[in-house]
């Protein structure tokens, strides 16, 4: 009689067991998979250019706060990181500051650009410096060293300290193509991360000289005109300054999902606001 309860009580037992477990694979399925759907439909992340970086991390935090179920994750790296990110996968939108090279469209033929603002590449010095106009032929022989002193193209008497983009820049290669024309920067130039890098030690160092995207100019530093051509809104858009460029988002491929919503976001009325906000040009 005994051993006839016991077996009874541990079959109960056992089945109350394997319910409860049950129960707890069932709603950790339910967690695992609301997970995994939020992540694909709620989440994003952008890497790329740090001069379009100012433009999208402004607008997913607008973006976010009026859809605040979704999380968009914004990261730096530069140009050629950003495309090659979004080009294998690891994140959704890349940003960049350039155009696709031959190699990355033959690497990844299906990624698609997308522009979102204009831009140029200030050419910028202290502001007491007197340096007001070059030349892109001086430009050039400023950076690959072949003149080191302002006094060779009409400024003071002082040793030129030259500062660049890091390797990767989307504004580097920009420079290197519109202005380098296959000549090297000089060794001796000062690498920065990002263009507010370049602009702090611009500002801080009255022999220096460097290059920024037009939504970081601010009286801390000083444009140079290239042949007269200020880097201003009416000559970027006309195209009459030398080193007018677009910003770009990338995808591989069509863009979907929460990837549509936000690219259509960045150019619509508010998005392109935004853009003014943060010092460059609507293209609407």
């Amino acid at each position: 009689m005994w051993s006839e309860c016991i077996y009874v009580f541990e079959v109960v037992n056992y089945n109350k067991y394997v319910m409860k477990a049950s129960i707890i694979l069932f709603i950790l399925g339910l967690i695992l998979f609301s997970g995994c759907v939020s992540k694909d439909n709620n989440d994003l992340t952008i890497a790329g250019s740090t001069t379009v970086q100012p433009i999208i991390t402004k607008a997913s935090d607008v973006y976010s706060a009026e859809h605040p179920n979704v999380r968009i994750g914004v990261q730096g790296g530069g140009s050629g990181t950003g495309i090659r990110m979004v080009g294998e996968g690891s994140v959704g939108i890349g940003a960049s500051s350039r155009e696709l090279t031959v190699e990355e469209k033959r690497e990844n033929p299906d990624l698609m650009t997308h522009t979102i603002a204009l831009d140029c590449i200030a050419i910028v010095v202290h502001p007491s410096n007197s340096i007001k106009d070059l030349s892109l032929d001086q430009i050039r022989d400023i950076f690959s060293g072949k003149i080191t002193n302002y006094k060779e193209v009409g400024g003071p008497d002082r040793r030129i300290v030259l500062v660049e983009r890091e390797d990767g820049s989307g504004t580097r290669s920009m420079f290197e193509s519109m202005v380098m024309n296959n000549t090297d920067v000089s060794d001796s130039a000062l690498q920065k991360p990002a263009s507010g890098a370049i602009r702090f030690t611009v500002s801080g160092n009255p022999n220096a000289i460097g290059y920024v995207g037009i939504g970081y100019l601010d009286d801390s530093i000083k444009p140079v005109s290239i042949k007269g051509v200020l880097p201003i809104e009416e000559n970027v858009k006309t195209k009459a300054y030398p080193l007018s460029r677009n910003l770009y988002l990338v995808t591989k491929g069509a863009p979907s999902g929460l990837s549509t919503e936000f690219i259509d976001y960045i150019l619509s009325e508010e998005g392109q606001k935004i853009v003014r906000e943060e010092g460059f040009i609507p293209i609407r």
